[in-house]
């Protein structure tokens, strides 16, 4: 038979189906890194970056404050929770701040500038003043207000910096001033070398740091030429290497720098050096929460300046990382309010307050690792300290009223509904996810997001 050797018929072969490919498969890093890009840009993530972090930041430090204080307290015959209660009550007191603070309208807040800046001149003259100004660890920065509490007006003066300096560089940015240098100094820096001299006064080295870098953040969102900034830097450089170099205190803080044991010569690092200690016997998971060995009196100012430390050593490297990161979350949050405003006021003082919270967290944590001179200033929302707490929660309230006042986030807070219940007209609704109305804010985003 024709098309077989064999004399069979031809097998007939089944023809091949053709193959269909099926979906391909997606990245899982890539998907996952795709959908945090499209979270990280939504309307209201500065806002809840802002307003977790801090109050993630205030919460942590509470409990760190009542395990680092209770053997300070108890060495001082007062009960254990002494100095935990206090906090708390600043911390209230700071929580209503921050919320008045962040209801309040941009323009009551320029408003409060010139009277913020006014009190806190007239109580930063008062400490000086013999009878009303009270000296701790030799510094007289501080006012008595009755019983066992007292204020440090310099606080203040960080918050009254950040508002003024704002409103005169927005008013000047307004009138096309801040092309003229004269105009971008003058009152700024007078006005901050003012209250650098009465912090000075009183030698507070480390609040008049962080006022000088408040002073170096607004003129540098204000856009001062790099000659102008070289310039003004080189001169408080040179002032600031004057007053270290006259003080025999701050000549021994830069002397301990890198020291591993208590006493390297005449000076005395005890306090940097069991710091380290401190940090370096936490490991991973830190020894848990209330068996810190340092704070039994071998640790000055557990609570306070050092309490960063006593972190390390209870909640170990994932602790001190977790506060890393939270601070960091509060910086980028800070700085995305102050890139994508067009009110010139909210960007000169929300970049003011990020300035001023992150240089203070740089030079409280660079000082426990052993990185920076001690500086004497405490932890931002997390160190004891109610005369620091008050005027940073109001800070924080501001960033939180900045970023409600961004056009995308004001509608996405517009179009926010309750889940269950009736409307605010008094009418009834279905149950709305909170996810479908936030996938429904770019739709209307104006220019200022992507």
């Amino acid at each position: 038979m024709s098309g077989s050797r064999t004399g069979r018929p031809p097998v007939q072969r089944a023809a091949r189906r053709p193959v269909v490919s099926g979906p391909a498969r997606e990245n899982p890093l890539r998907t996952l890194i795709v959908r945090a890009r499209r979270a990280w840009d939504r309307p209201l993530t500065a806002y809840y970056l802002i307003l977790g972090g801090s109050a993630l930041i205030t919460v942590l430090g509470l409990v760190m404050v009542y395990s680092a204080s209770q053997i300070t307290a108890l060495q001082m015959s007062l009960p254990g929770s002494y100095f935990f209660r206090k906090q708390l009550l600043a911390a209230a007191i700071g929580g209503v701040l921050l919320l008045v603070a962040s209801r309040m309208p941009v323009k009551l807040h320029r408003a409060l500038a010139y009277p913020i800046l006014a009190g806190a001149v007239v109580l930063m003259a008062l400490v000086q003043v013999p009878g009303v100004g009270v000296s701790v660890n030799g510094n007289q920065n501080w006012i008595a207000v009755g019983g066992s509490f007292q204020i440090q007006p310099s606080e203040f003066g960080k918050l009254a910096l950040v508002l003024w300096g704002a409103d005169l560089l927005a008013r000047k940015q307004d009138r096309r001033l801040l092309s003229q240098w004269k105009h971008m100094l003058v009152p700024l820096v007078p006005a901050a070398f003012m209250l650098l001299g009465l912090i000075m006064l009183g030698g507070d080295m480390g609040t008049a740091i962080i006022l000088t870098a408040v002073l170096f953040g607004l003129l540098w969102l204000a856009g001062a030429p790099t000659r102008l900034f070289v310039g003004v830097l080189s001169i408080a450089a040179l002032l600031g290497a004057i007053l270290i170099r006259t003080s025999p205190n701050r000549m021994a803080r830069l002397a301990c720098l890198g020291a591993t044991e208590p006493r390297t010569g005449p000076v005395d690092c005890w306090q940097a050096v069991h710091g380290i200690y401190a940090l370096a016997s936490g490991g991973i998971f830190g020894s848990g929460l209330g068996a810190s060995v340092e704070k039994w009196g071998q640790l000055p100012e557990a609570h306070t300046d050092f309490i960063f430390a006593v972190t390390g050593e209870e909640l170990g490297l994932a602790g001190t990382l977790s506060v890393l990161a939270l601070f960091a979350a509060l910086g980028y949050a800070g700085i995305r309010v102050a890139g994508r405003t067009e009110d010139p006021f909210v960007r000169y003082a929300a970049g003011g307050v990020t300035t001023w919270i992150t240089a203070q967290a740089v030079i409280n944590i660079g000082a426990v690792l052993g990185l920076l001179p001690i500086a004497g200033v405490p932890l931002p929302l997390f160190s004891y300290g109610g005369s620091a707490l008050l005027p940073t929660m109001f800070a924080i309230g501001l960033l939180i009223a900045f970023a409600r006042e961004d056009p995308a986030a004001r509608m996405a807070l517009a179009m926010r509904q309750p889940r269950f219940g009736k409307k605010r007209n008094g009418g009834s609704q279905r149950p709305r996810r909170w996810n479908t109305m936030r996938r429904r804010a770019p739709v209307a985003r104006s220019s200022g997001e992507r």
